[in-house]
């Protein structure tokens, strides 16, 4: 696979649109400086090119292996995640405390973009260990910390999440794996968990699964849930490797793409656990992980349309056929005005969800490192409203963006021998991972709006309308007609609001979360139309190629997207109306 990270649009996004800057000089973040981010985004890029990107077509068709010793990583895979280990990015955004660099997770965000980008199977390893540090950041004792932090922080060992069993799916209440207490502290834990990515590799010498389990006495449902570590070899009290635990890999799920990820089924046969956090509170615990997984399966949908739009990209420039004035011969098909409209929407989508995935990153730093206590409560409460927009919009795009790809490609991209048809089919998962779509927009709807009384859309929305007073300040009519767009969308928005708050407030739930899902949509389609808008703003003091880019973009997404938003809301507000009473002659139940 040929693919060149955009560092410039990742930079930009970071400094000009999320605004990473305001981070500088806060605690957990002294050794952040701005003339870091080019350099950094280099090396990273460099390592997605010349290491990961070559892997990623070999990778998925080999695929990970399951033998007697355990799984084996496809080939090449051993090697790259030593190169990646070596260079230090596993503890990019972790602590100096255990040997990180203390830089903000936004800009790890856009490290990973390109890691997912260039091999999102790879990608997917790492990921999980960044939601182990923070759980244990976050909940972990100082004894666990300081057993397990520093070798998970320097790539040494991986990190896993092990929360699904057969009979459960989402409904981790229902889970039934035991943890009963040992006589030395410890608890035996005994289950199966299903869907575990890279519950077991050849990469590392030591593995920390983080599992849900549930002690004997504990309530039934989701209160009755704790949360272990159980590591794959357990560590002596000098930090050494000890004997292996029985934990172990007994089957590689057949998936329908991420072939090179092992998605494990995991079996527990009275392996030694230790608790983190309260007994029975396990869930609140392991949400740490959770949530960070969310945002970077919401950055898995921002790097796979990436990947798309290049590739696609450069099929169009190759791929000859049909004529076209002023060309000779037959034209590539770039010259075709609907080729040319599909690229520009895969763009435009992608970068509008970049812009909310780094947002929510830089949200949640503010949140962790602010000095003030009411902008540490303000970025709490919009890091929450993002996050299931950024998970759900932005892996929705990544599905949409792929399957463009692939009609760009034509008859090609319906081959296996093309690396469109590989990245929609790995492009299919983010939207159920870590909580599928739908529970995103329930969380949304359910939680975040019900929980503030709206009070966080409506910041959201204050800040939406005073990029339209910006853009319209400008007296540039490209500017003027943006923002005109982006005003309609934002009242949109702000009376779909209303109505799923009447909703909650009057206790008809059923009919709030019967329009979730479009409701998450909209708001998706507007905050990353304002991004864009944003984005053109802050690019008017950059060169003029950039900056007739950043325009084009935000305009393009104006009139095809936010044009739409007055006319959805009906969809929202009415349509579940229309099938929950419709449900018996439709679906056979009351």
């Amino acid at each position: 696979m040929a693919y060149d990270a955009p560092v410039e649009d990742i930079a930009f996004s970071l400094e000009g649109v999320a605004g990473i800057g305001k981070l500088a000089g806060l605690p957990g973040h002294e050794a952040y400086d701005p003339d870091l981010i080019a350099p950094i985004l280099e090396e990273a890029a460099k390592l997605a090119r010349d290491i990961l990107a070559p892997l990623n077509q070999t990778g998925d068709s080999q695929g990970a292996r399951l033998q007697d010793g355990g799984v084996i990583a496809a080939n090449g895979f051993r090697e790259a995640y030593a190169a990646f280990r070596d260079g230090g990015w596993m503890g990019l955004a972790a602590p100096e405390e255990w040997g990180g660099q203390g830089l903000p997770r936004a800009l790890a965000l856009g490290v990973m973009e390109m890691f997912h980008a260039a091999n999102m199977a790879f990608g997917l390893c790492p990921m999980l260990s960044y939601g182990a540090i923070e759980a244990l950041l976050a909940h972990g004792t100082p004894e666990q910390q300081k057993t397990y932090l520093p070798k998970l922080v320097s790539g040494d060992w991986t990190g896993t999440m092990n929360l699904t069993e057969p009979q459960a799916g989402s409904d981790v209440g229902a889970l039934v794996t035991k943890a009963v207490p040992n006589a030395d502290g410890s608890y035996a834990i005994t289950g199966q968990k299903i869907f575990i990515t890279w519950g077991d590799h050849d990469l590392t010498e030591n593995i920390i699964h983080l599992v849900l389990a549930r002690l004997p006495d504990a309530p039934a449902g989701s209160r009755g849930i704790s949360l272990f570590i159980v590591p794959k070899f357990l560590v002596n009290a000098d930090g050494t490797l000890g004997v292996r635990n029985p934990v172990r890999c007994i089957g590689l799920e057949k998936k329908m793409g991420i072939h090179a990820s092992p998605t494990c089924v995991m079996e527990y046969s009275g392996a030694s656990g230790w608790l983190i956090g309260e007994a029975n509170k396990g869930l609140a615990c392991m949400f740490t992980m959770m949530n960070s997984a969310r945002l970077n399966v919401g950055l898995e949908g921002v790097a796979v349309g990436e990947a798309a739009y290049q590739a696609a990209f450069a099929y169009a420039q190759e791929r000859k056929q049909g004529k076209v004035e002023g060309v000779s011969g037959p034209a590539p098909i770039l010259h075709h005005a609907d080729i040319r409209r599909t690229l520009i929407t895969m763009r435009a989508r992608v970068a509008a969800a970049r812009a909310i995935c780094y947002a929510t990153g830089v949200a949640a730093d503010l949140a962790n490192a602010s000095k003030n206590p009411s902008e540490r409560k303000s970025a709490k409460a919009r890091e929450d409203l993002l996050t299931p927009i950024a998970k759900a919009w932005s892996t929705d795009v990544g599905v949409d963006v792929a399957s463009m790809g692939v009609q760009v490609h034509g008859g090609m991209g319906f081959m296996n021998e093309t690396l469109a048809a590989q990245l929609y089919r790995d492009a299919r998962i983010a939207p159920i991972y870590e909580g599928t779509n739908g529970i995103q927009a329930i969380d949304l709807v359910g939680r975040k709006l019900a929980l503030t009384g709206g009070a966080s859309m409506r910041d959201m929305i204050t800040e939406i309308d005073e990029t339209v007073r910006l853009a319209r300040s400008t007296n540039d009519p490209q500017f003027v007609q943006i923002a005109d767009r982006l005003w309609a969308a934002s009242k949109a928005l702000g009376e779909a609001t209303d109505w799923m708050l009447a909703r909650l407030k009057a206790e008809e739930q059923d009919k709030a979360l019967a329009g979730a899902t479009a409701y998450l949509a909209l708001a998706g389609d507007v905050i990353g139309g304002h991004f864009l808008a944003r984005a053109a703003l802050a690019s008017r003091s950059k060169a003029a190629d950039f900056r007739a880019r950043q325009t084009a973009l935000a305009g393009f997404f104006a009139e095809t997207v936010l044009a739409t938003a007055p006319g959805r809301v009906p969809g929202i507000t009415e349509g579940g109306d229309r099938f929950l009473s419709s449900s018996s002659a439709l679906f056979g139940i009351d």
